[in-house]
Formats: structure tokens, C-alpha cells, sequence
């Protein structure tokens, strides 16, 4: 697949096949995101990969009801971040840009394998860093799930779809400014 394909295909999935992700294709994710740009290369990411049940239905318990459907994924990616290993400018944390990167490459990699993912926010970080260890320096920038998607689609997905205008975009021409705004 081609990188355009990939960001043409990637989806929000948020059902899977209850088939584990091979290790290997997991390890080839972080390394695509490890490829993405960061503050002055310093790298600040961190991943946790969890693959054990329990422990991704206490990550459910973590977020927000909207993300109920994450208990149903076979594996979960968290990315964290530790700010002193990024910088600020404009007064905004680049460390959320770093991170972003990162996941951003994952997620088309994923997509060009043929896995769904689906970035998150809506969780409680003390929650997810108790669940997971995750030291108190660190940040919790998002996570994914990561799965075989199950594309059957219930009527509830369909009125959700219609409703979110699900996979719309807005033309380039409402988003761009060529030279000045």
C-alpha cells in the first residue's frame, strides 16, 4: 500500500476480531513510530503494549463510558511522554506534538497491514498511570487499541455514522490559504 492509500483507508475502528496481534507486527509499529520527527530529535516517547485482558478491562474502566467497547480489543497501545525530554515554544508543549507524530506514523502503518486503531483521550491519566505504573514524570498523551477489525456494522453504528457525519472531510479549499490568510 501506498502512503496516500494509507491515509486514505485509515479508519476509527473501535470493533475487533478477537484474534491476538503478532508481536511481530506490533514491533514493526513502534518502530515506524520511532521514525517520527520530535523536538530536537530528542525522542521523548515511551509505549506501553498491553495485550493481557485484565489488564485492558481495568484500561476500560479508565475512560471515559463513550470507550466502553476498548474491554473487546485485543491489544492496546499507550503512548506517554516525559516533557523534560521535549521543549516549549508558543507556549505550547511540544511533547503533545512529539508524541502525536509518533502515533500518527503507527496508526497508518497499522492501517497499511490491514489493523484498526482508533486514537484516544477521554480517560483518566492517574487512573491509567495506577493501572499501568507509568511513573509520576511521565504524561499519558493518548492510546489505541490495535486488532483486526470486525467491520459488521450495527443498526447503532449506522444512526451513530449518520450523525457524526462519519468518514466526511472538509474540501481543502474551506481549509487552506494559499500565501495569506
Amino acid at each position: 500500500m501506498e502512503t496516500l492509500e494509507a491515509i486514505e483507508s485509515r479508519r476509527s475502528i473501535r470493533r475487533y476480531q478477537d484474534v491476538p496481534v503478532e508481536k511481530e507486527k506490533i514491533e514493526a509499529l513502534l518502530e515506524a513510530a520511532i521514525r517520527a520527527p520530535s523536538w530536537v530529535n530528542k525522542q521523548c516517547w515511551r509505549f506501553v503494549i498491553v495485550t493481557d485482558k485484565d489488564i485492558i478491562r481495568k484500561l476500560t474502566d479508565a475512560n471515559s463510558m463513550i470507550n466502553s467497547w476498548l474491554k473487546d480489543a485485543p491489544s492496546v497501545i499507550v503512548a506517554c511522554a516525559d516533557p523534560k525530554d521535549s521543549g516549549h515554544n508558543n507556549d505550547l508543549p511540544y511533547f503533545m506534538m512529539d508524541v502525536s507524530l509518533a502515533m500518527e506514523n503507527l496508526v497508518l502503518a497499522a492501517a497499511d497491514m490491514g489493523l484498526g486503531t482508533c486514537f484516544l483521550a477521554a480517560y483518566d491519566e492517574e487512573k491509567v498511570k495506577k493501572v499501568l505504573g507509568i511513573p509520576d514524570n511521565m504524561r499519558v498523551v493518548t492510546m489505541t487499541p490495535l486488532g483486526y477489525p470486525d467491520y459488521r456494522e450495527t443498526l447503532g453504528d449506522k444512526l451513530k455514522n449518520i450523525a457524526t457525519r462519519h468518514g466526511t472531510r472538509r474540501p481543502v479549499k474551506d481549509v487552506a490559504h494559499w500565501d495569506r490568510w
